[in-house]
């Protein structure tokens, strides 16, 4: 493969609290070639060793590990300064970047008068309920209508706020069609003190989600690993818990509410990986309402009459995406050093979807 080959844009969509992406501003010079970097991966101090091209497929969706081994070949991948090739084994701690000999492509990010719901603010930080359908961050495919080119919009007259500034903005991500809390920061202080906040997982995150079953047990943890499937790059598989695929995750859950054939639950993440409860959900067998990409989204469980069929289709047009919201956050003020906690009101669709099963459910029990 040629090294112009390996030159081609790498994107990448990960959870922000592991990882970050330099933005293609630092700039190498090695040997009779300048590099620029690309990626910036940290791993995690429980990373157990494992191959850096194994490693990097686990962090990156658009590439194949063929084209990892030929960028490593290239002298590409870096472990710390050093060049390294594809049978490196990443030890905890390492810092792994991707350089090439071309600059990252620049994304414009252009202010849009997007609505935004901001539910706190102050200098340093801002918190933002963000509803279901809104991209977080430009990225493949998704250049603009989203939450950053919201946030530079709200925050043009802040002559402090850079939105191409690495050094500021969101802490992490929920999914598209996740609706919830987010927290975005306004000065490169607050960013890196909420960002350690994130990775030592000292901040509390709770979720509510209808999914489908009932549970033997009213609360319950998951723990799995979670990775990328290679099978299809898109979505996320549970592995082993402490085994060298995919990164440690950890999920509680209570059960709140049964309805029927569904149940409302409440999670509350142990740590912040792609699709977390999505996969572990459906792991355990039980995918979220509604998750196209979980397969949620068809009939699972119940009876095969006409007119229960017409009830779970009236339900997914009700609510067209994965049953999911960002209900609550808690973090410590990077600035005061003060306890924050918010709490957000559920979204219509997801009111009207758990309005809609609580009616069913009655009217069966009724019979």
């Amino acid at each position: 493969m040629k090294s112009e080959e390996l030159m081609e844009e790498w994107d990448d969509q990960e959870d922000l609290d592991e990882v970050s992406c330099s933005g293609g501003a630092t700039r190498y010079e090695a040997d009779d070639k300048t590099l620029y970097e690309h990626y910036r991966i940290v791993a995690d101090p429980k990373q157990s060793l494992m191959r850096v091209d194994k490693f990097l497929m686990e962090h990156m969706n658009h590439t194949t590990r063929n084209r990892l081994q030929q960028a490593a070949e290239a002298g590409y991948i870096f472990a710390g300064d050093k060049p390294v090739k594809s049978n490196y084994r990443v030890k905890p701690g390492d810092v792994i970047t991707l350089r090439l000999c071309r600059p990252r492509n620049e994304l414009e990010i252009v202010p849009e008068d997007i609505p935004l719901n901001v539910v706190y603010e102050v200098a340093a930080l801002l918190v933002v309920n963000k509803p279901a359908g809104l991209v977080v961050h430009p990225g493949h495919g998704n250049y603009t209508g989203t939450l950053v080119n919201a946030l530079a919009y709200y925050l043009r007259d802040n002559k402090q706020y850079d939105p191409t500034d690495p050094r500021l903005g969101l802490i992490h991500r929920i999914d598209k069609d996740t609706s919830g809390l987010l927290v975005v920061a306004k000065t490169p202080e607050a960013k890196s003190e909420l960002s350690r906040q994130f990775f030592n997982k000292t901040t509390t995150r709770t979720y509510r989600a209808l999914v489908w079953g009932r549970f033997d047990e009213p609360e319950g943890t998951i723990r799995g690993n979670i990775g990328r499937d290679p099978k299809d790059r898109l979505i996320m598989k549970v592995y082993p818990y402490g085994g060298e695929q995919g990164k440690d995750a950890v999920t509680h859950f209570t059960c709140l509410e049964e309805l029927t054939y569904v149940s409302w639950v409440e999670c509350r993440l142990e740590t912040g990986r792609t699709h977390q409860i999505r996969a572990h959900m459906k792991h355990i067998g039980h995918p979220l309402f509604s998750d196209e990409r979980y397969g949620g989204n068809i009939m699972l469980r119940g009876n095969n009459t006409g007119s229960y069929k017409q009830f779970i289709n009236n339900c997914f047009a009700i609510c067209a995406r994965q049953a999911l919201h960002a209900k609550t956050l808690g973090f410590v003020h990077p600035v005061t050093g003060e306890t924050m906690s918010f709490d957000s009101e559920l979204p219509d669709d997801l009111t009207q979807l758990l309005d809609k099963w609580r009616k069913y459910s009655i009217q069966l029990a009724d019979r």
